[in-house]
């Protein structure tokens, strides 16, 4: 995908994930690809660029400006922090809807994310070695329904906070509209990020802002779990979210998010309907 156009790639994979799985042989491949000598696909649908990482890893609380406004300090000392997104049900693609309960109980909000997709797995891998094992970015929107966030009839404190039900609902992981390859990203820390709602800007920073840098989320993340070829890590949010300002997507709603070259991700806004929602 160049601009608006679709190219095909040289290379004899199904999909991104596949070629993935082949990042040693494949990404050298790439690395020669040049889209204006390649055919143009007329007509396609752009998916999720993974369909789908076998494991989304989402870090949280790694911007200093949205911990100043969430809660008011910048002294906090941050560690690594990680939960999980169902992959195969939240993941959708650009253009594909966000799909939230009627009514406002759930206060869906927005969260602007640079994505790390992952190329060569491993585990404990150590901090000067982890960008060898990135494939490249893409943009994530950790929408989180903040309502149902905390539980107010935990019958004990570690019960207090439900994960699942806030971020790990149908349709809360859109991503793309591509992977940018690691090589046209030669610093992740000093990337635009921006997000609008139906225009309106809401989010406005810089993963300059990142507290947790890319290499020490990865190595974080290997520690606790194998990272395999495909997976995704996404890597916080900055300041600009709904909840501190209590304005919360509606259906009708139109969410963009841009980060840097990587292009501009847009979901609409849907009204789910269906039993359990």
């Amino acid at each position: 995908m160049a601009g608006d156009r679709i190219y095909a790639l040289p290379l004899p994979y199904k999909g991104v994930f596949e070629l993935l799985q082949d990042w040693a042989e494949a990404g050298p491949a790439l690395r020669g690809y040049d889209p204006r000598t390649a055919q143009v696909i007329d007509g396609a649908e752009v998916l999720a660029p993974l369909r789908y990482p076998r494991t989304v890893l989402c870090s949280g609380s790694n911007y200093r400006d949205h911990l100043a406004e969430m809660t008011g300090r910048t002294d906090v000392a941050v560690t690594p922090f990680f939960f999980l997104k169902p992959p195969t049900t939240t993941v959708i693609g650009p253009g594909a809807a966000i799909r939230i309960s009627p009514g406002p109980a759930a206060q869906v909000d927005w969260e602007a994310e640079l994505g790390v997709v992952i190329g060569a797995g491993g585990r404990d891998i150590p901090v000067d070695e982890a960008l060898a094992h990135v494939a490249g970015y893409t943009i994530v929107n950790d929408v989180s329904a903040r309502g149902p966030h905390h539980r107010a009839d935990a019958f004990a404190e570690p019960f207090e906070w439900d994960w699942l039900a806030s971020k790990g609902r149908d349709t809360f992981c859109p991503t793309g509209p591509g992977v940018v390859p690691h090589w046209f990203v030669p610093d992740p820390h000093a990337l635009p990020i921006r997000l609008a709602v139906n225009g309106r800007v809401e989010q406005d920073s810089s993963t300059a802002e990142m507290l947790i840098r890319v290499p020490e989320l990865i190595a974080a993340a290997s520690a606790l779990v194998t990272l395999q070829p495909g997976d995704l890590i996404a890597t916080g949010t900055p300041a600009g979210v709904g909840q501190p300002r209590q304005r919360f997507l509606h259906p009708g709603d139109l969410v963009e998010v841009t980060i840097g070259d990587l292009g501009v991700l847009r979901n609409p806004v849907e009204a789910a309907t269906g039993p359990g929602e």
